[in-house]
């Protein structure tokens, strides 16, 4: 089996003791779960589930290109919330993230969880694509 790490080349992924994600046997691309930070690893908008969901769907897709894939070629995406009613309704208020992340019909989970790794956030979300 092969396996390559992927890096978006961002200076929080430094900070992390994961990879943003791993492409297995060249096949499929595993990645961590990804939050609502910006390049530098700073939460992005506390208290703002909307905004939460596109930044975090914009650093999916930024591990997905580095990987040289895209949001059409993801299978599974499994989705963490704290709050799934503010997951829902926020969703009808992001951005063309949610419909791109959406394009290719993934598998789909939705998990509400009682807390993320910061206590400021409030989604997290972790995808299989194929390669």
């Amino acid at each position: 089996m092969t396996r390559r790490n992927i890096s978006t080349g961002k200076a929080s992924e430094a900070k992390n003791a994961h990879s943003a994600g791993v492409v297995a046997s060249g096949d499929f691309l595993f990645t961590s779960g990804i939050t609502p930070r910006d390049d530098a690893g700073n939460l992005v908008g506390v208290g703002d589930m909307a905004a939460q969901i596109d930044r975090t769907l914009a650093n999916l897709e930024d591990v997905l290109r580095a990987a040289g894939t895209g949001f059409a070629d993801v299978v599974k995406l499994t989705v963490f919330v704290t709050n799934i009613d503010a997951y829902r309704d926020a969703r009808t208020a992001s951005g063309a993230c949610i419909d791109a992340a959406m394009s290719a019909a993934p598998a789909s989970t939705l998990v509400e969880v009682s807390r993320l790794a910061d206590p400021d956030m409030m989604v997290e979300i972790e995808a299989v694509a194929l390669k």
